[in-house]
């Protein structure tokens, strides 16, 4: 029994083939022929891009809005550490310092 290798497609391809699809100016079967991908591949592409489109035209999605607020969040939280840490060197070097004057 030996399995066939998946096919990976590029999201352009992806998108550029939904989107004839989603035109509806030649039948799936007839795209399928053309770019040599299944029907049944071709209407789950077609169903997933209608289904996402509105989210092309909302201002900010909540994915980037949480990741740049992640981000500055985590950028303050490294600024705090680097001045902990100074600040932790430079009370070990004065208690190195001092033992080695006892």
């Amino acid at each position: 029994m030996t399995m066939k290798n998946r096919k990976n497609y590029d999201p352009k391809f992806k998108a550029k083939v939904a989107f004839e699809a989603a035109k509806e100016e030649k039948t799936i079967v007839q795209l399928s022929s053309e770019y040599g991908v299944h029907p049944n591949q071709i209407g789950l592409w077609k169903k997933k891009l209608l289904k996402d489109l509105p989210l092309v035209f909302q201002n900010k999605s909540k994915t980037a809005y949480d990741f740049e607020e992640k981000e500055s969040e985590l950028y303050r939280q490294i600024g705090q550490l680097k001045v902990e840490i100074d600040w932790l060197k430079k009370k070990s070097q004065m208690l190195t310092s001092t033992k080695k004057n006892y």
